[in-house]
């Protein structure tokens, strides 16, 4: 399934401003905003969130990664290009989970 139809899929954004993604301590390591640009990725690691617990596991970054689908190849082939899949690709690799706090609009 390509990128677009699994959008279609994901439950709604619209009720949120934003998303942080946390390390161990509660820090923020990145935001992603709904806005043009972000709204897909924001859609992918909410429901990744909502599936996990509120947690992106290594099992949740590698479902992220087929739902991107077709993107993750551009990412791997230009590095920085899709920060979010890069993000995902990372966390795959490894063993840390990393929280995800909702942002209403």
């Amino acid at each position: 399934m390509n990128f677009a139809n699994r959008l279609q899929l994901l439950p709604s954004t619209s009720h949120l401003a934003a998303l942080h993604l946390l390390d161990a301590g509660g820090q923020v390591l990145a935001t992603i905003e709904n806005k043009p640009g972000q709204t897909g990725s924001l859609a992918v690691y909410a429901a990744l969130a909502a599936l996990y617990g509120g947690r992106i596991t290594p099992a949740a970054a590698t479902l992220g990664l087929e739902w991107y689908a077709e993107h993750v190849a551009d990412a791997q082939a230009f590095p920085g290009k899709h920060p979010n899949i890069d993000r995902l690709l990372a966390w795959a690799q490894g063993s840390e989970s990393f929280g995800a706090r909702m942002v209403s609009a």
